[in-house]
């Protein structure tokens, strides 16, 4: 046991407890969909960066390194001015979706290094150049770019040649909660050069959008501190230490500069007009405002550093600053301690680098979310009407979401807004950090003012009712598994029934809508893999007709089992639930059977010839053609699999006795059930889609390294499509599929991710977990070659282990000292001060491993976080 556990340990929530000030800063509030009020939706045009510094949010907030409470109404984050730059550096820059030629994506270069579950210390690294940041540049030649060459990034444009940035550390640490410490230490690595550093408190703007509201105020205290009032929101005072000047301001929209109208007075951009435009008047002189700066002016020599430090806190202090480097320290031992304990059976030192990183972008990247769909389809009170258009157009059916919570985003600059999916994932590495949060995220999904009233649950702000995989009850059940284990068998059942009645809305929602003909085979549309298919299977095709899809059915008899399991182990304590386990029992198997054409006469999804699952698509005319696209949605089928010790059938009579009967009756469907009437392992009982061939004959793909297997995982489409692209040619319409083993070379999904080649963590996960259950059953002497072709037989675990190995092999230092994942940035491998600053990247190179995509996408990618831990 140690200090920071026994913090988690006591349950403490609100005000009193550690994780009510938190990360919760988004990175990017600016052209999201909750800040968008035009006619049609146009996010990204609506509120441009451009327009950020001088214009009040409505839903939240934004700033680099920042906290907050855990309703952000307080919020402390960082600016900076290198005296070169044309606006003050207060939040992260990135190109628009219609500006970057691969979507939308953040330029700027920071890392997320350490974090403790409770908030007790978080810290993090930001480089900022000595030259003029290259706005302009990076947007023009990104916008000169096609599709079909990589992008321009901020290494490119040289402004880091000759070292010539600064390493901005910023540092937090609660002495209890309600009293934060930070610490900023800026290290100058090149020549000597002008740094200003603009700590930055101020209130979320909630009077402007609530008629009668109380503002709030910052003042100047009688102590030299900055008076936070009134009480109630938990701090009083930010005490700052060294020569500084104090500057204050509202934090109110400047409409005179964005749009040419209305009065004169004190606005959001105050701090930029009198650091760079050298305006006195645009600060009040009177001391008070919404919004306060810290303004430290200093030249660093080369080499050396520059500190601040600050304290936000509940009360008066007679001297703030007393022990402050003594608290920084200790909190950062107590940190040490925590994941030295974690970490026990790590021996490699670089693993438990790039593990603990993970975690610490897990940690930063959580966020307070807020929006109230009704309102923001109906406007504020005193606020210009939304336009009408919005009461039809985007999420307008989800007058349920009402959402005001503390969530794990997938990255909080380019996707800094919930993701279903991508959330269900995150909460498999939190589970091992933090059960009780993971447990709590997945409640959230499923509540009232989240799901909505048909039992679907929404996917992400720009268009909640898009479809993601029901991965949910598999979280739902790693997070229990993972959370009983670490609590000596005790599991939590009520977090686990809460949830599970929940999901049997959603799951009965796929079966109602997604299910064309009720034939037990799925739709779905896109489920998140973007431009996998041949067409964007979430519109219209321009074929007509509709797509019965591999992965869509797949899913959701990985659902059934997934439901199925947690039913079984809530029926050891109530066997009222051994009758809702035998009804998912039977939807697996009709299932199963509809993807093998056994009831129907329905083109099957499974291909004799390719031994291979293919989509098939379905034409207004009755035509049937299989997409034989080699792809991901054809190893999905793996993930379909459960298995049942004899132990737990016997203390499940009731059970059994269905199950058995069933099978008896309906051997059709017995069938389908890998060699149920034979014992395995321990005599354990398999459920899966596939029998051994099926599986056997998938795994030979999967493990072929001209086709799915690369050196770093397995590819989301076969490599053999490089050479030989899939076509198709129906009534005129002519579309391909060719292996892309990096950035899309197509604008379908805006052109930010790609799925035709490169290496995702969620589905190689997903295989690692899926092979593991195979071997349980199965057990040593089933083996299959790996890789195909080499005449090296292994065990399925023994592949599953291989698989964790390549993955871990992103981030890992090889022979030469260098790491996959920087490949394209190779002047970092060897730098001190860049080497073991690990990114966390949305998905990988399909053949070099190099990171790809969103750069700070550690919340699935923080799976490699559960991979580097040893496995019982």
């Amino acid at each position: 046991m140690n200090i920071e556990r026994e913090r988690q340990l006591a349950h403490v929530v609100g005000p009193d407890g550690w994780k009510h000030w938190g990360p919760y800063l988004s990175e990017r509030q600016w052209g999201t969909v909750r800040e968008d009020y035009s006619p049609g939706g146009t996010a990204w045009e609506y509120f441009p960066h451009d327009h950020a510094r001088s214009r009040a949010y409505r839903w939240g907030e934004d700033g680099i390194a920042g906290i907050s409470d855990a309703e952000q109404l307080v919020c402390l984050s960082l600016g900076m001015w290198n005296g070169a730059d044309p606006i003050l550096k207060e939040r992260l820059f990135g190109l628009t979706n219609a500006e970057g030629n691969h979507g939308e994506d953040v330029k700027e270069h920071y890392y997320y290094l350490d974090a403790t579950p409770t908030h007790s210390y978080l810290k993090m690294l930001y480089k900022y150049p000595h030259r003029e940041f290259p706005y302009a540049d990076l947007v023009a030649e990104n916008r000169r770019r096609g599709a079909d060459v990589p992008e321009y990034e901020l290494l490119d444009t040289g402004v880091f040649a000759e070292n010539r940035y600064f390493d901005v550390f910023v540092e937090y640490a609660q002495i209890e909660p309600g009293d934060i410490l930070m610490k900023v230490t800026a290290w100058n690595r090149g020549p000597s050069a002008i740094l200003h550093l603009i700590p930055q408190l101020l209130f979320r703007n909630t009077w402007s959008w609530d008629p009668g509201c109380e503002k709030p105020q910052l003042r100047a205290a009688e102590d030299g501190a900055i008076a936070i009032e009134p009480g109630g929101f938990g701090v009083s005072r930010l005490y700052f230490d060294g020569d500084a000047e104090v500057l204050y301001t509202e934090n109110e929209t400047n409409a005179r500069r964005l749009w040419n109208y209305g009065e004169t007075g004190y606005f959001k951009d105050a701090f930029h007009e009198r650091i760079i435009g050298g305006h006195r008047d645009r600060v009040n002189p009177a001391c008070v405002g919404t919004k306060a700066g810290v303004w430290y002016r200093s030249t660093l020599p080369a080499g050396g550093k520059q500190e601040l430090r600050l304290r936000l806190t509940r009360r008066e202090v007679g001297d703030p600053f007393e022990d402050f480097d003594s608290h920084i320290r200790q909190r950062h031992r107590e940190a040490d301690a925590y994941y030295a304990d974690l970490q026990r059976d790590i021996a490699s030192v670089d693993e438990r680098t790039i593990q603990r990183q993970a975690f610490a972008g897990l940690i930063w990247s959580k966020q307070f979310y807020y929006l109230d769909v009704p309102r923001w389809l109906k406007g504020d009170p005193g606020q210009m009407k939304p336009p009408d258009s919005r009461l039809h157009g985007r999420d307008s059916d989800w007058s349920n979401l009402n959402n005001a919570d503390i969530l794990s985003m997938p990255d909080k600059w380019e996707y800094p807004w919930y993701a279903s999916w991508d959330l269900a994932f995150h909460c498999i590495p939190f589970a091992l950090i933090d059960a009780p949060f993971a447990k709590h995220q997945l409640v959230l999904l499923t509540r009232e003012w989240y799901m909505h009233p048909n039992g679907q649950i929404p996917a992400y702000e720009w268009a909640f009712s898009d479809v993601n995989p029901p991965v949910h009850a598999w979280a739902t059940w790693r997070v229990y598994q993972i959370d009983r284990k670490q609590n000596a068998g005790r599991g939590d059942l009520e977090f686990l029934e809460r949830v599970f009645h929940k999901l049997m809305l959603n799951f009965t929602w796929w079966v109602n809508r997604k299910d064309t003909l009720g034939r037990n085979i799925f739709q779905g549309g896109f489920l998140g893999l973007d431009n996998i298919g041949v067409f964007d299977r979430s519109a219209q095709l321009p074929t007509g007709g509709y797509i019965n899809q591999s992965d869509g059915t797949s899913w959701m008899a990985m659902y059934a089992l997934n439901l199925m399991r947690i039913a079984l182990e809530l029926a050891e304590h109530n066997h009222v639930y051994e009758d809702i386990a035998s009804k998912f029992f039977e939807h697996f198997l009709n299932i199963a059977a509809a993807m093998n054409s056994i009831i129907s006469e329905d083109v099957g999804l499974w291909d004799d010839e390719d031994q291979f699952f293919y989509d098939v698509l379905c034409l207004p005319d009755n035509r049937r053609v299989r997409l034989r696209i080699r792809s991901m949605v054809g190893l999905i089928p793996l993930f379909a699999v459960e298995t049942l010790e004899p132990e737990l059938l016997e203390r499940l009579p009731g059970f059994r006795r269905r199950l058995e009967w069933f099978l008896m009756h309906r051997p059709d469907l017995a069938g389908l059930v890998s060699h149920w009437q034979s014992p395995g392992r321990g005599e354990r009982r398999l459920l899966s889609l596939l029998r051994g061939h099926r599986m056997k004959m998938l795994l030979k793909r999967m493990l072929d390294e001209s086709e799915f297997l690369s050196d770093f995982g397995v590819r989301a489409l076969s490599k053999a499509h490089l050479e030989h692209p899939f076509e198709l040619n129906v009534d005129g319409i002519r579309e391909s599929v060719r292996y892309t083993p990096a950035e899309s070379e197509t604008r379908q999904f805006g052109g930010n991710s790609n799925w035709r080649g490169p290496i995702w963590f969620p589905m190689n996960f997903l295989i690692i977990e899926s092979l593991q259950k195979f071997h349980h059953y199965y057990g040593d002497d089933f083996k299959v070659e790996c890789p195909t072709g080499s005449g090296n037989f292994h065990t399925i675990n023994e592949v599953a282990i291989e698989l964790s190995h390549r993955l871990s092999r992103i981030f890992l230092k090889d022979d030469k000292g260098e790491r996959p994942v920087l490949r394209h940035q190779p002047q970092l491998q060897t730098d001190p001060y860049y080497q073991d600053c690990i990114p966390f990247y949305e998905y990988f190179h399909g053949d070099s491993g190099r990171g790809v995509g969103a750069s700070h996408q550690s919340g699935w990618t923080s799976l490699i976080a559960k991979l580097l831990m040893p496995r019982a």
